[in-house]
């Protein structure tokens, strides 16, 4: 009988730049999908339906379904992989750290940026790093300790009132 792989799904602002999309398609996702399985919230609507939606003057519109889209992917998903780079952590990665959070989700975050980010003592913003971590999981900085941590499947647990 085959074990049945646990399903994550990937937060990211990396779908937006060239840049981050060669990293998204051809090398996260192809190292991830050896230990779980991926939901890719920028699979689930294309370029054609953004560019229709304008067309139709319903910009708006379905960017509510988008978002109703990657709710559900969420909902689906056993546990959420967020890509914390950046100065900031991305408003909409955040937004589904806390999403996932409420809903009492395992959270990982990735963060291989250099910069410093957030408050001192903690990798981001400190509310974003509490509920990844009060969530059971942790933050990284590089690829090969996040698949490291996936392969383990036990989140390490900490005190949030001690993560730095």
């Amino acid at each position: 009988m085959a074990i049945m792989k646990k399903t994550a799904y990937l937060a990211s602002p990396y779908g937006f730049s060239e840049s981050t999309r060669h990293f998204l398609e051809d090398i996260y996702i192809p190292a991830l999908k050896n230990i779980v399985e991926i939901i890719n919230p920028w699979d689930l609507t294309t370029v054609e339906e953004v560019s229709q939606a304008a067309e139709r003057g319903a910009s708006r519109e379905f960017a509510m379904e988008i978002g109703r889209r990657n709710r559900a992917a969420m909902d689906a998903a056993d546990f959420v992989i967020a890509a914390l780079d950046g100065q900031e952590v991305d408003s909409g990665t955040a937004s589904e750290v806390g999403y996932a959070a409420g809903q009492g989700k395992l959270i990982y975050g990735y963060r291989s940026d250099l910069r410093q980010s957030g408050e001192l003592g903690v990798h981001v913003n400190l509310q974003v790093e509490y509920f990844i971590v009060a969530s059971g999981g942790e933050i990284v900085s590089d690829l090969g300790t996040l698949l490291e941590v996936l392969r383990k499947g036990e989140p390490k647990v900490d005190n949030p009132s001690t993560a730095a």
